[in-house]
């Protein structure tokens, strides 16, 4: 889970471990598929339902975890782009960002963007510019986790917190921003779990934010 850091270093750390006991059911989440140190690595979050009933959400630790039963997957890449998990400096964390790769000759698809937005940065605006830049009129965010400075959701209500862990659970960008919306779920570091749409303009990223958007 995420936790408020006391190194004076880091905006936000992580909660210790936790390990269930059982067996564990996944209720939804997203995860980034990339690379780190050279092998593959998985940036997963989502929320869960432990043995006893009790609902949970943080981050899914890959070389820990044993998946017990078959899930579904959906799933979006491209071949021009790989994720990298790196030492990044402005956060004195080990993040994911995305990196050009060699696409195969004669490969096709729909235009997608593979982005990460930064520290302090409005996630809806961001992602708003982003579709500018790319000359994209509008998008579907076809998934995404990072962390935001608590939340403001549409519906008024609010999270009062610094660290947060987040995932995206629908999301549809116009350039011109009439017509964005972006819905989230979300835990803090007392474990409590919202969901909502986000309010335009009042919700900065805190460490980081991997998306992918999809052209409409």
């Amino acid at each position: 889970m995420p936790a408020l850091s006391t190194d004076g270093y880091h905006a936000a750390w992580y909660s210790e471990t936790f390990s269930p006991a059982g067996e564990t059911r996944l209720v939804n989440g997203n995860a980034t598929f990339g690379e780190r140190d050279g092998a593959p690595f998985i940036h997963c979050h989502a929320i869960w339902i432990e043995h006893d009933g009790k609902h949970c959400a943080g981050h899914i630790l890959p070389h820990e975890t044993l998946v017990s039963r078959p899930i579904h997957v959906t799933a979006w890449g491209v071949e021009e782009v790989r994720m990298v998990s790196e030492p990044d400096e402005e956060t004195a964390f080990t993040l994911f960002h995305p990196v050009p790769a060699e696409p195969l000759a004669g490969s096709k698809g729909a235009r997608t963007v593979i982005t990460r937005v930064g520290p302090n940065e409005d996630i809806t605006e961001a992602l708003e510019a982003i579709c500018r830049k790319h000359g994209i009129a509008k998008a579907f965010l076809r998934g995404g986790i990072g962390s935001l400075i608590g939340a403001r959701y549409m519906d008024g209500s609010r999270v009062e917190d610094i660290a947060t862990e987040v995932f995206v659970t629908d999301g549809f960008v116009s350039a011109q921003s009439p017509g964005t919306f972006l819905e989230i779920a979300m835990v803090d570091t007392k474990g409590n779990i919202t969901h909502g749409s986000l309010l335009r303009g009042e919700n900065p990223v805190c460490i980081t934010f991997e998306l992918c958007l999809e052209e409409a």
